[in-house]
């Protein structure tokens, strides 16, 4: 687990993995959370069908309606890669109702759009905080 603090905000943050053994995991995070936070390698567009198959099975799951989802696309920087429309697409966003649905491009190696991420966290945790 990482801690990232932002003024009086304190965001909690578990690295699940996506490999196939530790996503019987994912929803016992998930519970409770203020925020899902599905990041995707954009740049690898043949997995992109095994994750959004994996991302619809977990929003499925009763303890999660509602949870406000963030689905980030990692590897921006890298040629070729899914741009944000394109991860919508792909994902089948516009399909998930029920909760909020942001979707970015980011670059964990250049952080790109890290900034606006972390933003768009804090107002999720607040908004839980004042619920």
């Amino acid at each position: 687990m990482k801690t990232i603090k932002r003024g009086h905000v304190t965001l909690k943050c578990w690295d699940l993995g996506g490999q196939p053994r530790f996503r019987s995991m994912w929803e016992r995070y998930c519970r409770g959370v203020n925020a899902i936070v599905f990041i995707v390698d954009a740049a690898d567009k043949e997995a992109v069908p095994v994750a959004k198959e994996e991302l619809h099975l977990l929003l499925s799951k009763p303890a999660m309606e509602g949870i406000p989802l963030l689905v980030l696309g990692n590897k921006s920087d890298l040629p070729n890669h899914f741009d944000t429309n394109q991860l919508i697409e792909a994902l089948d966003l516009k399909s998930v109702t029920h909760r909020e649905v942001s979707c970015y491009g980011i670059s964990a190696k250049e952080e790109t759009n890290l900034d606006a991420v972390l933003k768009w966290l804090i107002s999720k945790a607040k908004k839980g905080a004042t619920e």
